[in-house]
């Protein structure tokens, strides 16, 4: 392949990754489970609310549905 090749091969999977991997469609196949408040978030809302924190706080994980 060439390097133009190449190129537009990682053009692309960058732009079906952008759209893959938002914070929208993460948060409707993850729930979130916060230690700090022992609690564990489903809603699309809460999820979000902790993926924007910054800085993030420790103890608070995603965990995958499938």
């Amino acid at each position: 392949m060439s390097e133009d090749a190449i190129e537009r091969e990682v053009a692309l999977l960058n732009r079906i990754l952008f759209t893959v991997e938002s914070a929208e469609k993460l948060s409707h196949c993850c729930e979130c489970i916060d230690l700090n408040r022992r609690r564990l978030h489903h809603s699309r809302k809460q999820i979000l609310l902790k993926l924007r924190e910054h800085p993030p706080k420790p103890f608070v994980f995603l965990l995958n549905l499938n």
